[in-house]
């Protein structure tokens, strides 16, 4: 199974994260699980909002998908559905290519400590 890892991380942990990975293969060992990071809960709940859970949701195991037909599939306005799916995109947690767009993986798997102390 795989799964999209979802990780609150700064802009310099993701750097480090990044820079480690093109390191890697550049040797030949590829990392098998595929991660999105968030520069803070907020920015991950907005973008991972229920309504655009249901998207991935529509897209997982799919293939590529129009957007017209991920509309379809979700019960929404395409307008909507468009503006979400760009937003997803741009966080990098689903792709677009010439075919449509889609969700490569199986799931989401969640890993974030949220800081409560000062």
């Amino acid at each position: 199974m795989t799964n999209l890892l979802i990780k609150i991380q700064s802009t310099e942990e993701w750097k480090r994260g990044a820079l480690a990975a093109l390191k890697a293969a550049q040797k030949g060992k590829t990392k098998a699980e595929h991660s999105v990071g968030f520069p803070t809960y907020s920015d991950m709940h907005e973008t991972l909002a229920p309504s655009r859970l249901e998207i991935i949701k529509a897209l997982a195991g799919q293939g590529p998908l129009a957007i017209r037909e991920v509309a379809r599939r979700v019960g929404r306005d395409v307008q909507a559905v468009h503006r979400d799916v760009t937003r997803l995109i741009n966080a990098g947690v689903i792709e677009r290519d010439e075919k449509g767009v889609r969700f490569d993986y199986d799931g989401l798997k969640f890993e974030f400590k949220v800081e409560l102390a000062a």
